[in-house]
């Protein structure tokens, strides 16, 4: 039969806690070291402020957030923004035994 079995879970267990790249963890510490600092030195008189503040550690908390299919938010963005800028040519080997000479 000569059928491999591959867990599903084999890459997970080069990531940290099974979820994180250091590049993540990066981008999510200075996020968040970023908004500390700032509601530490802005003052916090208005709403306005508030989510200015905070806005560092949102954004890159939604950039490490994990999704399905991808390893999280930042992977599909740059897949995305690849996918729509590049160009890619796709040579033709298929299942026919001649191949077509004309490109």
């Amino acid at each position: 039969m000569n059928q491999y079995l591959i867990p599903s879970n084999s890459k997970r267990s080069m990531l940290i806690l099974g979820l994180f790249t250091y590049t993540d963890l990066i981008i999510f510490g200075l996020g968040l070291s970023t908004s500390l600092i700032s509601l530490m030195v802005v003052t916090l008189t208005s709403v306005n402020s508030v989510i200015l503040a905070t806005l560092p550690g949102a954004i890159a908390s939604f950039l490490v957030f994990p999704i399905p299919n991808y390893h999280n938010t930042l992977t599909f963005l740059i897949s995305m923004y690849r996918y729509f800028t590049k160009r890619e040519k796709f040579v033709w080997k298929g299942w026919c035994f001649i191949d077509e000479k004309g490109n």
